[in-house]
């Protein structure tokens, strides 16, 4: 296949009949904005950076070479719009609000039908179906009490129905770069320079505004009736959960990120019974944004290191290592609220002050905080939990000093 083809440097503008259609980001309506057209096979109508798909389009590069892809396929699109409405909410042509996913991308069949019927290859960057999810912990707080099965929300066998959304990272370039206020082009820059090259036209087309990063997209769990997430009359409650492998789905105990996020899903069923809605919004920043490898790096350096695992050397040990002590950057996340049309959060399961500054930041107010109960963090977690407390995370108890940090300490390793 490869070799039948020139290859089509994407360094320079394309020449020839036709042309990209430009994306007007923030425009009221979808006809007006324009579609996210990311598609490798027509380059003439290409208007953004970089390909759909995120990191899965390693994948699918792999699978065209191996030939079991067939590069000009096209998606048949069928029965697969969203099972709920969603949108359009005010803040969806405020362009300054949503600058990091596209507000149209679960209507796109929808919305620009008709190109697609043309042959255009545009493809949604949003899904929304439904699911009914089956944990041991809603089980457990049904057998205790703390949950009572209604058979709407909550089944008698602890299952609970949900309406969850996969989101695909769409970054408009400009609006980013504001957001963090850093010039257009030192950003551009970066980004080309720390992908190894691999997006030539950050940097030489500064016509393009959108990016499709290789990046990990957004999952949300959505609790109750979905249409009510935009009306602030209807409380919320909330859990923002950053994605760890070893805790969510292994259950490794170095961390409060499992227990923390099944008591977030609680919270959520209650306030769905009680009328309200829940939300749990799963970002895909695996050890801080820094990686898994980073992650289990900084875990032998902590244990390691002289005087072992203590709350006092948590961060320093984590910025030693990766060169920063986060890389998460919340600045990005209250987009997908924004995109909902929240604006209050009643009860926000998180203890996190940078995800608390940046929903305030953005306008979304933030009505009573919900740190973890203490019964449910794992021994050797109180590490990270005191190292937090004393860095200014939210706590409804007390703060710890330097020594009572120094005292804090995690298991050794295994000899």
């Amino acid at each position: 296949m490869a070799g039948s083809r020139h290859i089509i440097l994407t360094s320079h503008r394309p020449h020839g009949p036709g042309g990209s259609q430009t994306v007007h980001w923030g425009a009221a309506n979808a006809a007006e904005r324009g579609p996210v057209i990311g598609t490798v096979t027509d380059p003439m109508v290409r208007n953004v950076v970089g390909t759909h798909s995120g990191s899965y389009s390693v994948y699918l590069a792999v699978s065209v070479a191996a030939g079991r892809l067939d590069p000009a396929h096209r998606p048949d699109f069928s029965h697969t719009a969203p099972v709920s409405s969603i949108g359009p909410h005010p803040q969806w042509s405020q362009p300054e609000k949503i600058v990091s996913l596209d507000p149209w991308g679960h209507l796109v069949t929808e919305v620009f039908a008709e190109q697609i019927a043309a042959g255009v290859d545009i493809r949604p960057t949003i899904a929304v179906t439904q699911a009914r999810l089956s944990l041991p912990e809603l089980r457990e707080a049904v057998d205790k009490g703390r949950l009572k099965p209604d058979n709407r929300i909550l089944s008698s066998s602890g299952d609970v129905q949900v309406t969850k959304v996969a989101i695909d990272p769409v970054w408009h370039l400009p609006g980013i770069a504001a957001r963090f206020g850093v010039d257009e082009s030192v950003f551009r820059r970066a980004l080309f320079e720390y992908t190894g090259g691999m997006y030539p036209e950050l940097v030489t087309r500064s016509d393009i505004d959108v990016f499709l990063p290789p990046i990990g997209g957004i999952t949300m769990y959505v609790f109750g009736d979905i249409t009510h997430l935009g009306d602030s009359r209807v409380p919320l409650a909330c859990r923002v959960h950053d994605e760890c492998n070893g805790s969510d789905v292994f259950g490794s105990d170095i961390c409060t990120c499992r227990p923390y996020l099944t008591h977030g899903i609680e919270l959520c069923v209650q306030m769905a019974q009680e009328g309200g809605t829940g939300l749990v919004v799963y970002n895909r920043k695996e050890g801080r944004a820094l990686g898994e490898v980073t992650k289990f790096l900084v875990y032998n350096a902590r244990k390691r290191q002289e005087g072992g695992d203590t709350a006092a050397k948590y961060f320093q040990r984590t910025e030693c290592v990766a060169g920063v002590q986060d890389a998460r950057f919340q600045e990005l996340m209250p987009d997908v609220f924004h995109w909902l049309g929240i604006t209050r959060i009643d009860r926000f399961a998180s203890m996190s002050d940078m995800k608390h500054g940046a929903l305030t930041s953005q306008g979304i107010e933030v009505g009573e905080r919900m740190d973890i109960p203490p019964g449910l963090i794992p021994e050797d977690a109180h590490v990270e939990m005191e190292a937090k407390k004393a860095a200014g995370y939210f706590t409804s108890g007390a703060v710890p000093d330097g020594r009572s940090l120094g005292t804090v300490k995690g298991r050794d390793l295994l000899p």
